[in-house]
């Protein structure tokens, strides 16, 4: 007998949940981030990126006070959705309950409106829409919702290329520690570097931008790939650019790699940079 497991889930509700996330993503540090800093704020050798750090730490803790944003720059609304096949959208569409909830999260909580209507006409939407959205489809009868405001400097200072096979992963690393490098101060470190390898063009892009959302000290399931992510860790925090580029030991909190099959003539690799307030909450319905 076929048992139905259809979940029926409302506009009304999902546009009300992305509002809290956005205003909670831009008020709450995540408490893996809090954890590493308060490490880092040990082991930093600078006396002056010790002091950078522990000023992060008073942020974080009056933004959650006061429910105000961790940064001024609440971000361009970045939108991760996994929905299951099972499960039934009714009362409206689904992007435009996203959508709503950001424009409502944004107005409602205050938060920086970024987004401008044209790219190069610069004429702000004033609601801080359209959200950019990431869709999966997934086994299952759950809608998981995560909100990742990204902010504008570090994601300036992200980068992508198209290698070719021959570099190999010595390449690979060489162009993310030149893309932390060239970013130097203005991404805000220390940083959570995300970095994707393979697929294509845009898919590398996305695998960066994901792996930002994994929780610090979860490293890739492939130990391979993890030792790859400890030895970048190691060499970025070699650069001396230190917490807010005043020098120290303390420039990355953690790389994060996240990989794809590719095509054989190709070796794409994404570098997607966060500063220390890497946004995200979710909800799963």
């Amino acid at each position: 007998m076929n048992v139905d497991t259809t979940k029926i889930i409302h506009f009304d509700t999902i546009r009300e949940k992305v509002k809290s996330l956005c205003m909670e993503a831009n008020y709450f540090l995540g408490e893996d981030i809090k954890i590493y800093i308060e490490k880092a704020i040990e082991k930093e050798s600078s006396p002056l990126g010790k002091e950078v750090l522990k000023d992060l730490q008073r942020n974080w803790e009056l933004a959650a006070k006061e429910q105000i944003p961790i940064c001024q720059d609440t971000g361009t609304a970045v939108i991760f959705l996994e929905i299951g096949q099972e499960v039934k959208i009714v009362g409206g569409y689904l992007y435009d309950a996203i959508n709503e909830g950001v424009r409502k999260g944004y107005r409602e909580g205050y938060l920086r409106k970024s987004m401008v209507k044209h790219p190069w006409l610069r004429v702000n939407t004033d609601d801080n829409t359209p959200a950019i959205i990431h869709t999966e489809i997934v086994p299952g009868n759950k809608l998981k919702i995560t909100v990742a405001p990204k902010g504008g400097g570090s994601e300036n200072m992200s980068a992508l290329k198209m290698l070719t096979p021959a570099a190999g992963l010595e390449g690979v690393k060489r162009f993310v520690l030149e893309s932390v490098k060239k970013a130097g101060p203005n991404a805000c470190p220390p940083l959570v570097v995300g970095v994707g390898v393979g697929g294509n063009f845009e898919k590398a892009a996305l695998l960066a931008k994901k792996a930002l959302l994994r929780k610090l000290g979860h490293f890739n399931q492939d130990p391979a790939i993890a030792q790859v992510e400890l030895e970048l860790l190691k060499d970025i925090n070699k650069t001396g650019i230190g917490p807010q580029g005043f020098g120290g030991n303390t420039t990355a909190l953690a790389v994060n790699i996240e990989v794809f099959p590719c095509h054989i003539a190709s070796l794409p690799v994404a570098v997607n940079i966060n500063c220390h307030a890497s946004r995200h909450k979710t909800i799963i319905l």
